[in-house]
């Protein structure tokens, strides 16, 4: 199987409902890349396959060329999965010649990553779940001094793990960077902290409610939800983005499934203790159940504008 130029491969469920929404996204994929092979794995009737590729939640898609893995996307995700399918088939089929190209565009997405935040971290895993011990040592250093960083986990890619070596010309991991600029692995990071320079070369982690404040007012109508405008993950979730959708008014969401200190925090700022929950110009409306009363009274629109 794994002969063809690009397979991508579901870890599924039945009864997860973002899997059968992937699967018709692959369908239509399918239909697009015909030199691709798509696979459907049910996750849980194969657990060995599962635990060698670290398969602990649903859907994950594997990304195999020549018998090798070369990329992961955790997550119902479509524009990514569309992305990466996209990206890896061109590579796939593209002639000798095209390997300049390839290159900048690698270098071009590499830079990308590395600007993602101010501080960007690549690392071996997650910094909730450090695969290397090397990584686990960055991460409890950049807490213990209260950095804010985000973090690219080198194993969901193999493209990136292998050319940023390259484009920074640092051979090992973990790489830091602060401001598009390599600051280097853990030894550098260790001097750093014993000289006391690490404060003044990475930037403080914000404090949890300043962060809360500025995501409360990021646009005038803010939804904290399970999920995305595009795919909700949970039944009340849906219900107010269908109503929402109905009102005409532009509102941006957050999904707290993507941030638990914000999942968490959100709902003692707030005293509300559940999701969704609805901001206008920064101040509470509430949940589902308040925003369907508004709708029936017909106050919705006045307070999305803001008028009442």
């Amino acid at each position: 199987m794994f002969s063809r130029s690009l397979v991508v491969v579901h870890f599924w469920a039945p009864w997860a409902p973002q899997c059968a929404q992937m699967n018709e996204v692959m369908a239509a994929l399918a239909k697009e890349h015909t030199q691709v092979t798509f696979v459907k794995l049910e996750a849980e009737a194969v657990p060995e396959v599962s635990e060698k590729y670290g398969i602990s939640s649903v859907p994950t898609f594997l990304f195999f060329k020549n018998s090798q893995q070369v990329d992961r996307l955790d997550g119902a995700h479509a524009p990514e999965l569309s992305k990466k399918v996209q990206r890896h088939a061109a590579s796939s089929s593209a002639p000798a010649g095209t390997s300049d190209s390839a290159k900048g565009d690698l270098n071009a997405r590499l830079k990308k990553l590395i600007n993602a935040a101010p501080c960007m971290l690549f690392m071996k895993g997650s910094p909730k779940e450090p695969r290397c011990g090397f990584s686990k040592q960055m991460v409890e250093i950049l807490n213990k001094h209260g950095v804010s960083f985000s973090s690219f986990d080198i194993f969901s890619d193999e493209e990136v793990r292998q050319g940023l070596k390259t484009y920074s010309n640092w051979p090992t991991y973990p790489q830091l960077y602060v401001a598009g600029e390599l600051i280097g692995g853990l030894d550098i990071v260790k001097e750093l902290e014993a000289s006391g320079e690490l404060a003044t070369v990475c930037p403080k982690a914000q404090k949890l409610e300043d962060r809360l404040k500025n995501l409360i007012n990021k646009a005038p109508v803010m939804l904290f939800m399970k999920g995305s405008k595009q795919m909700a993950r949970c039944g009340f979730s849906r219900q107010i983005i269908e109503i929402m959708n109905n009102t005409g008014v532009d509102y941006e969401t957050f999904d707290i499934l993507e941030d638990e200190e914000v999942r968490q925090g959100l709902k003692t700022y707030s005293n509300w203790p559940t999701y969704p929950q609805l901001y206008v110009k920064g101040e509470l409306v509430g949940g589902l159940d308040i925003v369907k009363e508004l709708k029936e009274s017909g106050e919705l629109l006045p307070v999305l504008k803001g008028e009442n």
